[in-house]
């Protein structure tokens, strides 16, 4: 029997709602893309009328102004970083191009830190904030078997394995495959009635 690496057990092709993982990321995607392009257009519209979105210093709390123009313009740009960064992701898993959703899952990553760290930070509601996290883990999970399963797809001398109840089975290369069946006959002619 063969051995299999300690980390194969948390790989998985299934995940939201029990679709495919690949499906799971584009949905992600699409939703972080989504979300993204609704804040970018907040931002643009608040670039354009600034008087609409500008708060006195009484309203804030200090004596500081909330969003100038310097300001308004890092949050437009890394708006338009993220959108371009959940269209990579998008577009990597529907085209199964692996490369493209690493910033994606970066990105998780980085989020998944800051986000411990408020967990840390605030211990006032202890259960909310360890399932907030527990769900931020099962999205980078879902993105990164993604990554996994179109890595793997697209190689060519990736093993698979088959796991029944409390056996795994080691399947050989396609190519192999294929090669071992063109040695046998081919099946006999069609012939009409």
């Amino acid at each position: 029997m063969k051995m299999v690496a300690p980390w194969t057990r948390f790989y998985s092709n299934s995940c939201c709602l029990c679709c495919h993982v690949r499906t799971g990321t584009i949905l992600l995607g699409v939703w972080y893309l989504i979300i993204n392009a609704v804040v970018l257009l907040i931002l643009l519209s608040a670039l354009a009328d600034p008087d609409q979105y500008n708060f006195s210093s009484s309203e804030l709390g200090g004596d500081f102004e909330f969003m100038d123009d310097a300001n308004m313009c890092i949050a437009i740009a890394i708006s338009l970083l993220m959108i371009l960064i959940c269209a990579m992701a998008t577009y990597g898993a529907y085209k199964q191009r692996a490369a493209w959703i690493i910033p994606f899952f970066c990105y998780q990553i980085f989020d998944f830190a800051l986000n411990m760290l408020v967990a840390i930070t605030v211990l006032i509601y202890p259960n909310s904030i360890q399932e907030y996290i527990r769900q931020l883990g099962y999205l980078i999970s879902c993105v990164w078997n993604c990554y996994r399963y179109i890595n793997g797809r697209n190689s060519s001398d990736v093993l698979v394995y088959v796991t029944s109840n409390d056996t795994t089975v080691l399947l050989p290369p396609y190519d192999d495959a294929t090669v071992n069946g063109a040695a046998k006959e081919p099946p006999p002619p069609y012939v009409s009635a």
